[in-house]
């Protein structure tokens, strides 16, 4: 089962994710489109933030590194759901799913994000 997070929780996980893996920074990865991320962004801090649209997660796996934490972030979280749960099955551990996707961090952290 693939955990959630509000994006008001996301500072919250990322302290956990350095409790217990000091060594590494976690990912946030966006598996939205392209015009998307063109249209709303949210800035990295405390983690690095990837863009890899869905349609190509399972050709660009290799470059998701197993030991580093991933938070999924979509539009609303659904899309973000899936490449979790793909990304557990395929035997990444310490994964989870950013509920409400792109849409809630703008109500939730940073109000200057745009929503579409």
């Amino acid at each position: 089962m693939v955990a959630h997070i509000r994006p008001a929780q996301l500072a919250d996980w990322l302290r956990q994710c350095r409790a217990t893996h000091p060594e590494v920074e976690p990912i946030v990865l966006d598996v939205r489109e392209p015009w998307e991320v063109q249209t709303a962004s949210i800035r990295p801090d405390g983690f690095e933030l990837r863009h890899v649209p869905m349609a190509t997660i399972p050709l660009r796996l290799a470059e998701l590194p197993r030991e580093r934490p991933i938070a999924c972030l979509c539009h609303h979280g659904g899309r973000s759901a899936q490449v979790a749960y793909y990304l557990q099955r395929q035997g990444f551990e310490d994964v989870v799913n950013i509920a409400g996707g792109i849409h809630a961090w703008a109500m939730e952290v940073d109000p200057s994000v745009p929503q579409y």
